[in-house]
Order: C-alpha cells, then structure tokens, then sequence
C-alpha cells in the first residue's frame, strides 16, 4: 500500500525528516547508493556501527531516530523502525536474503575491534578468489550480522599471488 501525502504515515515521515539535525553533509558529499537500514534500537545500533565497526555520525536527527554514518567513501543510514516503507512483516534477523559488503583498509583492525567488544563473527576471516570476467580480485573477507540481523561481509582487496616462473 502506497501512503497518499495526507496520511498519518507519510506526514509523520515529514515531520521526523524535518527534526532538529546536528552534524553536516558526508566529507566525501553524498553516495550515489547509500542504503537505509531499518533497526529495532537506534542507541543499540549506534553502538554497534560506531563502536567496532568505526563508522562515525556525519549528521542524525535524534527525536526522528535517525543517523547517517560514515567511515571513508562508506555511507550507511539507520533509522529505528516506525511502521513507514515495511512492506511485509519485520522478523529478525533483518534484511533476510541480502548481505551488504563494504571495502575496508585494515579488515584485522576491525575484527580486533569486533573481539575487544566480545561481538561474535558469523563466518570467516578467509581469502577468496572472485573470477571477473577473464580476470581474478582477490580479497580477504568476513561476516557479521550487526544487532538486528543484517548480514554485513567486509573485505580487505589482497594483491593476486605472483604468478610461478
């Protein structure tokens, strides 16, 4: 069901949207993608994504409860669950069937991070090899699910073995 502009729902949208901001535009400007996640606690979620993740605020609306992350050319939106865009009932673990991948710099930082705040990784580190076209990417990976379930998989780009003589 598509919300008309006179509903309860969209204007409600239109008022947390309009909400006292702090903060300022991503240093990078804005992505051309920058999905929205919707999650159960957004002071949960912000310690999680801001905490061993090492994402930071570039600007929230904190009575909308909502915040726009950064970590480098990384952009993600959370905003806490409010009925609006759910188009299907919302069961964790969140965003069932998509995992979100994000190129890092220093992947063993992060997962030292994730071990320090006792956060368990849901598969990996290893590296893999991705055939692209008639060529090879390599990266080291891993995944973790953040606190409502969304499937996150970070990778590392690792240089292609030397080829043998």
């Amino acid at each position: 069901m598509v919300d008309d502009q006179t509903s309860p729902s969209f204007l409600a949208s239109v008022v947390r949207g309009g909400s006292p901001s702090n903060g300022r535009a991503p240093q990078a400007g804005f992505a051309a993608l920058v999905p929205e996640l919707a999650v159960s606690n957004i002071e949960a979620s912000l310690a999680f994504w801001c905490g061993p993740l090492g994402f930071r605020i570039a600007y929230d609306r904190p009575a909308g409860r909502f915040a726009y992350l950064e970590r480098g050319p990384l952009q993600i939106m959370l905003c806490e669950r409010n009925g609006r865009w759910e188009v299907g009932a919302m069961q964790q673990p969140f965003g069932r069937g998509m995992s979100l991948q994000m190129r890092v710099d220093d992947l063993e930082a992060m997962i030292g991070s994730l071990q320090v705040a006792n956060w368990p990784i849901y598969e990996g580190p290893y590296d893999m090899r991705y055939r692209v076209g008639s060529d090879e990417t390599h990266q080291r990976e891993f995944l973790v699910q953040d606190p409502d379930g969304y499937l996150l998989r970070f990778v590392e780009r690792l240089r292609p073995p030397a080829a043998a003589s």
